[in-house]
């Protein structure tokens, strides 16, 4: 491999708003780089994650228009950890009504993990608006993943943080911990949602790295974020992302198997397996196909980092 690539330097909005997509929902956005660039839109994770100033930096600014939003709920989108009127297609909608509120034709589009999975679903749907993919630790929200994570997989190998995330559940609900935890995310009693946001923020932060990184683990202790993270992800993962089939994105590959794309994926990926990734490329062969040997599942990895620098670049003339 090539030095490895680091992030662009620090860089702030020329342009940010808010922009109404429903009675109940605002939701944030933000342009920086070049006014006049290619424009790219990045998609983050979830759902519910939120943006960062850091998501700006995987593109060069003298070549790409780069716009941040912030999916319902999430970030600075208002109202925060709002369930109502907010479903993938929702969201998939809001993508496209922020395209036209920009005046933008066509757009390359860049989505890790969740973000990955709503980068798909809108290019499965407008995908003549789509100029290139660069796809992330991929997740298609099927039952099988939401098994793997949720129910007996990740419990092998991390049994210690299992054991704190069931305590919260008692024996009689632990074979629906998704819908157990959803039951005490929406309940009525504030304690009970905060106890539930930040045990199950706790898990999927301290999996998404090859090695637990504490400076993110800290995140699991704010109210805020962990309310809007574990609300909305159990909100979308109890309605199975409201997709007409389980393996709906897998079926719909051929609506974007033209589109130029790149797919990443860490090897040892705990919070997204490299199955779904797999199943992918097998799918769409003419996708750039990328495994990071020494990687998990965070952007932040080195490996994950430099390929993800190398495909925004080899988009940026597009």
């Amino acid at each position: 491999m090539s030095k490895m690539r680091n992030l662009f330097p620090e860089i702030e909005p020329f342009d940010s708003g808010k922009l109404k997509v429903s009675e109940i929902h605002d939701i944030y956005y933000e342009q920086s780089g070049n006014s006049d660039g290619n424009p790219v839109l990045y998609v983050h994770g979830g759902p519910g994650g939120g943006t960062s100033a850091r998501d700006r930096r995987y593109f060069d600014p003298e070549a790409y228009r780069i716009i941040l939003f912030d999916q319902r709920g999430a970030g600075k989108s208002t109202p925060p950890a709002e369930l109502r009127e907010n479903t993938t297609w929702d969201l998939v909608e809001d993508m496209e009504r922020l395209r036209k509120h920009l005046g933008i034709e066509k757009w390359v589009v860049f989505g890790g993990s969740w973000g990955s999975t709503l980068s798909l679903v809108y290019a499965e749907t407008y995908p003549d608006h789509v100029k290139a993919l660069v796809l992330r630790g991929i997740f298609t929200l099927t039952r099988r993943e939401l098994m793997w994570f949720y129910e007996d997989g990740v419990n092998h190998l991390f049994p210690d943080l299992w054991e704190e995330f069931v305590a919260l559940i008692p024996q009689g609900e632990r074979g629906d911990l998704v819908s157990a935890y959803y039951r005490r995310l929406t309940s009525d009693d504030d304690e009970k949602r905060k106890m539930a946001a930040k045990a199950w923020s706790k898990i999927e932060l301290a999996t998404s790295c090859l090695l637990v990184d504490e400076e993110l683990l800290a995140k699991a202790e704010g109210d805020l974020w962990t309310q809007q993270f574990a609300r909305i992800e159990t909100h979308y993962f109890v309605h199975g992302g409201w997709f007409y089939s389980d393996d709906q994105i897998l079926q719909d590959v051929g609506k974007i198997r033209h589109i130029p794309a790149t797919i990443i994926q860490g090897r040892y990926d705990v919070t997204c397996p490299m199955e779904a990734a797999w199943l992918l490329h097998k799918k769409w062969p003419e996708a750039d196909f990328h495994v990071i040997p020494d990687a998990g599942h965070s952007a932040k990895e080195p490996g994950i980092l430099h390929q993800l620098m190398e495909a925004t670049d080899k988009y940026k003339d597009l």
